[in-house]
């Protein structure tokens, strides 16, 4: 009997040792954000309205039509006059660039942000366990990653991920992949490298698809160490919940909505279609659908879908209404209120139109998206960093709190839409980075008027004809 005994604890400490083992091996796979670094470029990269008008004017494939075209777009994008453009733009060879060009831009960003990145947390290159850089329209031999590992005599064994064409939301899936190496590898760290190579895929030509991409990218990038090491993790600001990516590439009009292409004349630029809105939106509504029931509440849900069945109810009761081939409804259309299970928004900064219908389709208030606004105001569009610029503001303005969930939203081409929720670790209210891009600046924001000066230098051009067309000598 004694010996039954003594063999059923051995058997139910054992259990017990594996339960706790399996809970506490989940631990090591949690995906934490250690620290990040976006990339500011040299003051003498600066786009003002004057010299957005010399690179305008030096286009002799522009036309009084293109002049007009461009004014409007500028005008309406929300970007200020302190984006950064490549080096080769302000020394006119747009329309000559080379490898080298790309290779520099990028050179110039990691050498600065990751520099700054390891340095301020004590990290020696040689500790990355895994590296993952993601540059969508920049491919060399050797790639951007193996130059990295060059620069900073990263170990031989360092798991490397070099992507490409993966658009403006690259950077979660980078995200992504380090979240599944951590699922199998526990006490590791994590550096991603996001930015976008502008130099050698600035267009000259005159296609308005095509130019529009030169009104809204602008140079920048961020370097990102991230961690799933138990040793590190009080020092951690952000903890992943979740994550969903959605891809339309097998639609058609959304796979070629935003796409690398050649103009009639053979010149290389990034194409946007009109039917890019809604790609964005069709993609935007199947991620919500997924990610929905991961972030919110399950009252709100309740909620949902009581309201759900009511309308559901009321068209049963009326068939006239229900033979009215009506929309589907989605959680965009349903009214649900994303703030039960957000604090933050971190909204891709594509272009105001973007914000706006985000904004306009989550029921944000301008408190919620100003951090998105004012970034595309700042540093424009710059691609899949963009993200990190967003969630900078909203560190350097002291609103993240211990607790608080930010929401990340990004679309890319492909069509992709891609999105996460991030927990914030520990209190982001005292003290603050002091790295943080905004730091020089973020008193002055939000300014009184976000409006750019473009229309006051050249509104003029709205009121020329073609026939009579001709630039003011001494303008530019």
């Amino acid at each position: 009997m004694d010996l039954l005994l003594l063999l059923f604890s051995i058997l139910l400490s054992y259990l017990f040792f594996k339960i706790w083992k399996l809970i506490d091996s989940k631990k090591d796979k949690d995906c934490y954000i250690l620290d990040y670094q976006c990339h500011k470029p040299s003051d003498d990269r600066m786009v003002s309205t004057q010299f957005s008008g010399e690179i305008i004017h030096r286009n002799k494939n522009l036309g009084l039509n293109e002049y007009k075209f461009l004014l409007k777009a500028i005008v309406s994008s929300g970007i200020g006059e302190q984006t950064y453009a490549p080096r080769l733009v302000f020394e006119g060879r747009e329309e000559r660039p080379s490898l080298q060009d790309g290779i520099s831009e990028m050179e110039d960003f990691y050498v600065e942000s990751i520099g700054k990145l390891l340095e301020r947390q004590k990290i020696s290159p040689k500790e990355i366990d895994i590296l993952v850089v993601n540059v969508s329209m920049l491919s060399t031999m050797p790639s951007l990653a193996s130059r990295i590992i060059n620069h900073y005599k990263m170990r031989e064994d360092v798991k490397v991920f070099n992507l490409t064409g993966m658009g403006c939301s690259a950077s979660l899936i980078s995200v992504d992949i380090v979240k599944n190496i951590f699922k199998s590898y526990a006490n590791k760290l994590a550096l991603i490298a996001t930015s976008e190579s502008l130099g050698p895929n600035w267009y000259s030509g005159n296609n308005r698809s095509m130019i529009l991409a030169n009104c809204l990218f602008r140079s920048g990038g961020c370097a990102i160490l991230l961690t799933n090491k138990r040793s590190l993790r009080k020092k951690a600001m952000f903890r992943l919940k979740c994550m969903v990516r959605t891809h339309h590439g097998a639609r058609e009009d959304s796979y070629n909505c935003c796409i690398q292409s050649e103009d009639e004349q053979g010149r290389v630029g990034f194409y946007l279609g009109k039917n890019l809105p809604k790609a964005a939106t069709r993609a935007f509504v199947d991620n919500l659908k997924v990610i929905t029931p991961k972030i919110l509440p399950v009252t709100e849900l309740l909620r949902f879908m009581l309201k759900l069945l009511i309308k559901k109810i009321k068209m049963h009761q009326n068939p006239s209404k229900a033979s009215m081939n009506l929309p589907p409804v989605t959680p965009i259309k349903a009214g649900i209120n994303f703030k039960t299970g957000i604090e933050h928004f971190c909204i891709h900064t594509g272009g105001k139109a973007v914000i706006d219908g985000i904004g306009h389709s989550l029921d944000l208030s301008e408190y919620d998206i100003e951090p998105a606004r004012m970034t595309l105001h700042r540093f424009g569009n710059t691609s899949a960093s963009s993200l990190w610029y967003v969630l900078a503001y909203m560190e350097a303005k002291k609103r993240l709190k211990r607790g608080d969930r930010v929401f990340m939203i990004s679309f890319g081409a492909g069509f992709k839409c891609n999105s996460c929720v991030w927990e914030v670790v520990r209190d982001l209210t005292v003290g603050g980075s002091k790295g943080n891009v905004w730091n020089h600046c973020i008193d002055d924001y939000p300014p009184k008027s976000i409006s750019n000066p473009y229309l006051e230098k050249f509104g003029w051009i709205q009121d020329e004809e073609l026939d009579t067309f001709k630039i003011p000598d001494g303008f530019m």
